[in-house]
């Protein structure tokens, strides 16, 4: 064998860096698809309720066979219990409900641009973790861009009727996903069970008091729109982007990740213009531009 043909040794970590950057841009793929399906939801005639009825059944019957030998314990955590309550129905009810009344690109905004600002305040707060001189500057953008969209919100500069309400309950969506990150990382469970336990919890919680009592939508759209809505949100940001997300860690680390992850707002953005036919004016560019930025800088590692 000729000295060429020995393989280099710089050579080996290259597929493995593709695979983590192929996974994060998955996760990023499916997490904009979520914002932008899930207004597309918002957009017809089912309600919010219908939504997360739809996400937990679907995800529920494919995880049920995973999830038979969980141990008994799991059952009887107050902890777990709380992470279901609180990233499991509390967020689902917030964003669906939050999506019937704004824009994708304020979910984009809201959602996953807030969260840098809001798991360092949490984290502040429950853990102690002070965060550092680099963290806060990063912060500040994340912050002008918000500003940059709830300046037409509430000065009446937008066409339509407000989104203010709808941008609250995305906020609120945004604060229970932030407190389950803190939580997590706090209370530190096993990724695949807490995915199961999450799941299995909030439907046998919420589907009861969904058929009993809630307003429904189902027959008012076509068998499509449903099949969309469970097999995409069921599938998608429950299960498929879990796996991705927690691959694109293990090679790429948090930091380059969390990086990738600072596109989702501009994909979810720019993804509502065609798709969704919503307008892309000047401030909301701004505020994608910011929270984007900032979200990208304030996961870069410390210096």
């Amino acid at each position: 064998m000729t000295q060429s043909a020995v393989p280099s040794p710089t050579a080996s970590p290259a597929p493995s860096l593709a695979l983590g950057y192929a996974a994060a841009l998955g996760t990023v793929a499916i997490w904009a698809g979520f914002i932008l399906i899930s207004r597309l939801g918002g957009k017809s005639a089912l309600t919010g309720w219908d939504i997360v009825a739809l996400r937990l059944g679907t995800a529920s019957l494919i995880l049920l066979p995973f999830s038979l030998k969980l141990p008994a314990s799991t059952w009887r955590s107050p902890r777990l219990w709380t992470l279901a309550l609180v990233g499991g129905l509390a967020f689902l009810v917030f964003a669906y409900a939050g999506f019937k009344l704004a824009p994708a690109a304020h979910g984009g905004i809201l959602i996953p641009g807030m969260q840098p600002f809001l798991v360092t305040a949490l984290a502040w707060a429950l853990l102690g973790t002070r965060p550092t001189r680099q963290r806060v500057l990063s912060l500040l953008p994340i912050a002008l861009g918000v500003v940059c969209v709830a300046v037409p919100v509430v000065s009446g500069l937008g066409h339509g009727p407000s989104s203010l309400p709808g941008d609250a309950l995305l906020l609120g969506a945004s604060i229970a996903w932030a407190i389950y990150s803190v939580l997590v990382k706090k209370w530190v469970h096993d990724p695949w069970l807490l995915t199961r336990f999450v799941a299995l919890a909030s439907t046998a919680v919420y589907l009861p008091v969904y058929l009993l009592w809630l307003p429904k939508g189902l027959d008012q759209v076509p068998t499509s729109m449903l099949v969309l809505q469970a097999l995409y949100q069921g599938i998608g940001p429950t299960i498929v982007a879990m796996v991705l997300f927690l691959k694109a860690v293990s090679i790429l680390g948090a930091e380059r990740t969390g990086a990738l992850v600072a596109l989702v707002p501009v994909l979810a953005g720019l993804g509502a213009v065609p798709l969704l036919d919503e307008p892309l004016t000047p401030w909301l560019v701004a505020g994608m531009a910011l929270v984007s930025g900032g979200a990208w800088l304030a996961s870069r590692p410390a210096r």
